[in-house]
């Protein structure tokens, strides 16, 4: 059966090392159907809830690259089923994830929801192109409330995914997540001292009658 990352992932020295951890046979009888090469309700509603990601690429002389990419909610665009898209804003002007991706168009993307403990990876072909190369295009990822300037548009044409394991990761959360989950306990304080205040002024009223 297809295990779509795996099967792309499993190199002979990738079986090399899960043979000698001896781990290759959980592998080898996989009896599953994982192939993964199209995008579900399950992972729209997770990549439009990030704000960000990790997205490796290699260069010409085999050297790896991760760069962190972030921005509003949802600034990775699901474009169909197997398509994703976002605009790429300026940086530090290193260029490094744009010159490795024109000479090898293959990405891995790695998204992580720290509060729920939850990663998918991807593999994925990129297509850098102009802004004024795909006009609608550039309209629905560019953000136009954000204040940074678009350079160009990366288009990832999915190859797999699969999602990871929670294990190792530590929960984190955001400063927006953080005032969501207290809001309910500044409100009830709130509440409490406005029926303090009016608790003491009505004692206030009764000493002076």
């Amino acid at each position: 059966m297809s295990y779509g990352f795996l099967d792309i992932a499993m190199t002979p020295s990738v079986r090399a090392a899960q043979a000698e951890m001896g781990a290759d046979r959980q592998w080898a009888n996989f009896e599953g159907d994982r192939e993964f090469d199209r995008f579900t309700a399950s992972e729209a509603a997770f990549i439009t809830a990030r704000d960000s990601f990790y997205m490796g690429s290699v260069s010409e002389d085999g050297w790896p690259y991760v760069q962190h990419r972030g921005g509003p909610a949802g600034f990775l665009k699901m474009i169909d089923e197997r398509t994703l898209a976002f605009a790429d804003y300026r940086g530090n002007r290193q260029y490094i994830s744009t010159g490795n991706l024109a000479a090898n168009d293959r990405a891995s993307l790695f998204l992580v929801d720290y509060p729920r403990r939850m990663r998918l990876k991807i593999y994925a072909h990129v297509d850098k192109l102009s802004l004024d190369e795909d006009p609608a295009l550039t309209d629905l990822v560019v953000d136009k409330g954000y204040k940074a300037r678009p350079e160009r548009i990366f288009r990832f044409r999915l190859k797999a995914f699969d999602w990871n394991c929670p294990q190792h990761i530590t929960p984190r959360f955001t400063e927006r997540e953080i005032e969501q989950a207290v809001r309910p306990l500044h409100e009830r304080i709130a509440g409490l001292e406005a029926e303090n205040e009016a608790l003491r002024v009505r004692i206030e009223q009764r000493g002076e009658a």
